[in-house]
């Protein structure tokens, strides 16, 4: 990191107290307890202090499910890698993405081998993502110096979210893919609460550096919900995919059983594939706009005794 990055964030955190504090927290976090470390932070992340003891929001009964909610299973349902695997038995593999391989570091790989467009993934973390779509241009150097440094990352550290701690960090080789007639490649995201679909959102427009990525909600009849959460909503008239009945099929099979999780789909060139399975959506650190839907998702999640 060069002295100008260094100084620009130097500047940032003096400007705003606030992300003063959650970087020292960050720094501190592994001699803090998870409880201890999510009430000081949650504040400063969301707005409101958390109760673990009466939590009645989304984003309180996700750091609750933190803490208290230790189903054995979620390690390898967020596993990149693992998680294939389980849900192509249920759902079918023609709806898992290919994987093309699999290494333990970045060194193992056979670079000569890649083919011409592919995609590289860490298992274990959010964002270590290298999408490459000409492999004669690929920034090899970039590439490695991104996907070392996920590898080393502690996910589950600073956000609290456990299953990330048991998942072995890998790294693995995925298809290229891209829808044919939009260009760009659209999640579907469906928030799930025993088993049951209640609204999803969909996340578009990820090409487009200079506008950036929206997220759209809408409930399970296709109407748009007046929801905005990390990114602003999209102007454009958003078409409801061809599967949207085998996503919502597969959404209830593959939350049965789990109090929340968010079940994700791509729509291909007509196509059907799963995404991931995410069971803290966003940590539980980002505010709703407006804040009533906070309390509105909170309801759906039925907590455990």
């Amino acid at each position: 990191m060069n002295y100008n990055v260094l100084l620009r964030k130097f500047s940032t955190m003096v400007r705003e107290p606030r992300t003063l504090l959650i970087k020292l927290l960050y720094l501190i976090s592994p001699i803090l307890g998870d409880k201890a470390y999510l009430k000081l932070l949650f504040p400063l992340k969301v707005g409101y202090k958390l109760s673990l003891r009466a939590p009645k929001t989304y984003n309180e009964k996700l750091q609750w499910l933190k803490i208290y909610y230790r189903n054995p299973d979620l390690p390898m349902m967020v596993d990149k890698f693992e998680a294939k695997k389980y849900v192509g038995n249920l759902i079918g593999e023609e709806y898992i993405i290919p994987t093309l391989g699999v290494w333990d570091c970045f060194e193992d790989i056979d670079l000569s081998s890649l083919p011409q467009q592919f995609v590289l993934k860490t298992t274990h973390d959010q964002g270590g993502v290298i999408i490459c779509k000409d492999r004669d241009r690929f920034d090899i150097a970039l590439a490695k110096k991104k996907i070392t440094s996920h590898l080393k990352r502690n996910f589950g550290r600073y956000s609290k979210e456990w299953p990330y701690k048991m998942v072995r960090p890998r790294v693995i080789l995925e298809e290229y893919m891209v829808d044919a007639k939009t260009g760009e490649l659209k999640d579907y995201k469906f928030f799930c609460f025993n088993g049951e679909p209640k609204l999803f959102y969909i996340a578009s427009n990820r090409q487009n550096k200079d506008e950036g990525l929206k997220f759209d909600y809408f409930d399970l009849n296709f109407n748009r919900l007046d929801i905005k959460q990390a990114y602003a909503n999209s102007d454009k008239v958003l078409e409801k995919p061809k599967s949207f009945d085998k996503m919502l099929e597969f959404s209830k099979m593959l939350s049965r059983n789990l109090p929340h999780v968010r079940v994700d789909f791509y729509e291909i060139n007509e196509r059907l594939f799963f995404g991931e399975l995410t069971f803290f959506h966003h940590s539980g650190f980002v505010p709703f706009y407006p804040a009533e839907w906070d309390y509105k998702l909170g309801d759906y999640i039925k907590l455990p005794k």
